[in-house]
């Protein structure tokens, strides 16, 4: 506790606004992050408002329950209305709209067996209490999450329990980050990138940012003076034009990362095209189940398809992943959709960007 509050030192944080405001020198900088908890924590702290006006903040497609497509939330609707299925859901994704506007809490009040469970293991004990019930787990989540649910999987065969499966829906980011890069209207110069994620890939998968685009990406921790440090080595950066991936979070993240979880990623998953939100099909984006597994793929498993679905009428949150807008210029934010009446998925999730507009911010 007291190494974390080193990093919100008031006297730290101020020294490292003014080497801010050196490097920029009065020239604006975008950047964005791409973590749901850089997002509160960058509110939370109040770094927004301390931060040079010439600095503008974006959120990215960083919260998992946000980037879910509205596809996928279909698909779990389908699972929760079938007989002997058990849905097994971290509670973040309970409250995320589907097409209709119907979501895994509507389905629940009318009698679907959904459970929130704390973490994949939860949904093993659920399969081993229900032996006559097929359970399946919601996979959502980045490269952070994923390893959990492989070592869940291994657990299971390891145990036995063939009526347990998963409806494997994760997201790479690397792949998000070209994709935003590639669109002509990306107006990002810089990536605060996110530091769960990286304690699993490490700094290579990022290289591109500065080798192809030119845009430095610095991974930051979560704490004040974390961020403003993170902002600082990006500012630097363009000024003296030297993009590079730099890791400014080395007491949590190594700079290989975590391999015995990429290979626990690699044994049981593999890469294929995935629905954003917002977004659309992004190439190599997803993690499904390799052929060996199928047995344990809910998709395969259960004949689940995503269907095609419209989307949310007047919904922003695909522009505001993409960094195209901030929340408040959404017609909806803090009128149709509140935290307590969601319309959009960024403003369920306590992550999502326009919940923490909503609740940090002026309106």
């Amino acid at each position: 506790m007291q190494l974390e509050n080193a990093f919100q030192d008031p006297q730290l944080c101020h020294s490292l606004l003014d080497r801010l405001n050196r490097a920029l020198d009065g020239r604006p900088m975008r950047f964005m992050e791409v973590c749901g908890t850089h997002t509160v924590a960058i509110f939370q702290s109040g770094l927004r408002s301390l931060l040079p006006s010439a600095v503008a903040h974006l959120s990215g497609p960083g919260c998992p329950v946000c980037v879910t497509h509205d596809a996928e939330v279909a698909a779990f609707l389908d699972l929760a209305g079938r007989d002997r299925v058990i849905v097994a859901t971290f509670g973040d994704l309970l409250r995320v709209p589907g097409p209709d506007g119907r979501s895994l809490k509507h389905a629940q009040a009318q009698g679907a067996r959904v459970e929130i469970v704390y973490s994949p293991l939860d949904a093993l004990s659920l399969a081993a209490e229900n032996p006559g019930d097929t359970v399946v787990f919601l996979g959502i989540g980045f490269e952070t999450t994923a390893p959990t649910v492989a070592a869940t999987l291994l657990t299971a065969r390891q145990r036995r329990l063939d009526n347990f499966c998963v409806l494997s829906l994760h997201k790479l980011v690397p792949p998000a980050l070209r994709a935003l890069l590639d669109d002509s209207q990306c107006a990002v110069e810089a990536f605060l990138l996110p530091g769960h994620v990286s304690t699993i890939l490490g700094l290579q998968p990022y290289d591109f940012l500065a080798k192809d685009y030119g845009v430095p990406g610095v991974v930051g921790g979560f704490q004040p003076a974390d961020i403003l440090l993170a902002l600082c080595m990006m500012a630097e950066q363009l000024r003296d034009k030297t993009p590079a991936v730099v890791n400014a979070y080395p007491r949590a993240v190594d700079d290989t990362g975590n391999p015995r979880a990429r290979a626990l990623l690699e044994q049981f998953f593999t890469p294929a095209d995935a629905l954003w939100r917002g977004i659309g099909s992004i190439p190599h984006s997803g993690l499904v189940l390799r052929a060996e597994y199928e047995d344990m793929d809910a998709m395969k498993r259960l004949g689940l398809t995503l269907p095609d679905v419209p989307p949310l009428a007047g919904c922003r949150c695909g522009d505001v992943l993409k960094g195209r807008i901030t929340p408040p210029a959404c017609p909806l934010f803090g009128k149709k959709c509140t935290p307590a009446t969601p319309v959009g998925p960024c403003m369920v999730s306590t992550e999502g960007s326009c919940a923490a507009y909503f609740k940090y911010s002026e309106r």
